[in-house]
């Protein structure tokens, strides 16, 4: 049986080289784009007729706007709408990566440190430049709490910055950690079942438990797909809001 963390390998499916570095393009790369595909074509499908009783496509779309953008609103408020943009992208992004993982011998991006990392850093530098954009130098009071002792000021401003900064490490290491444990455990189950089954004669007849575990777990699996794409969104919803809000 093949590694339960051998799907996580990124393979060059095209070389290149720039300037010296490896820049070839890799199944990661390759399932980023499709994600972008997959989720363009059903977006411009479901919204092409507009039709004012919705089929189940149209509904299934409207469904998604609605929910991202009452997720805004909600947690940064009236000011939030001109990021909806960007952040109802962010969420479709990964919901369809996410979920195009979950598809046997495809790959799942966002079990890669450095792509949940790096969207996080994207998410981290945005609403820190938008925070320093609407208040100047005033941002800087965000590190202050309001009626803090000024003998303690020292000390909180230093543990405010840390916990700003870990931001981006907390928000890239959840997503990642719980796709990467998630496709780990389906693995295990899939291969205990596949070695059951192959033993042939009534060790077979045990086969049946791992089946039906595979069958619960990736439908736990789906969920927590829909569940992380949730959490990375509504958590920059909420960093936007202390950004606009400086809450």
């Amino acid at each position: 049986m093949h590694s339960p963390v051998e799907q996580f390998t990124i393979k060059a499916l095209l070389h290149l080289e720039l300037l010296g570095y490896d820049v070839s393009f890799t199944n990661s790369a390759l399932f980023m784009i499709l994600a972008v595909l997959v989720s363009t074509v059903y977006l411009t499908m479901a919204m092409r007729k507009r039709e004012m009783v919705p089929g189940r496509l149209q509904a299934s779309a409207e469904m998604l706007y609605e929910f991202v953008s009452d997720m805004v609103r909600s947690n940064a408020g009236s000011e939030g709408r001109p990021y909806f943009p960007f952040i109802f992208t962010l969420f479709i992004f990964l919901l369809f990566g996410n979920m195009l993982g979950l598809i046997p011998y495809s790959y799942t991006f966002t079990s890669q440190i450095v792509v949940t990392f790096v969207m996080a850093a994207i998410v981290f530098v945005g609403v820190t430049l938008v925070a320093l954009i609407k208040h100047g130098m005033h941002f800087f009071s965000f590190f202050v709490p309001p009626g803090a002792p000024k003998a303690l000021i020292p000390f909180l401003i230093i543990i405010e910055v840390i916990s700003y900064f870990v931001r981006p490490v907390s928000l890239s290491v959840r997503l990642f950690a719980n796709m990467l444990a998630g496709h780990t455990m389906l693995k295990v189950f899939a291969g205990l079942a596949v070695m059951i089954t192959s033993a042939g004669g009534v060790a077979m007849a045990g086969s049946v438990l791992p089946f039906l575990a595979l069958i619960g777990l990736t439908g736990l699996e789906v969920l927590v797909a829909g569940l992380q794409a949730y959490v990375f969104t509504i958590l920059t919803c909420m960093y936007l809001n202390d950004a606009l809000h400086l809450h």
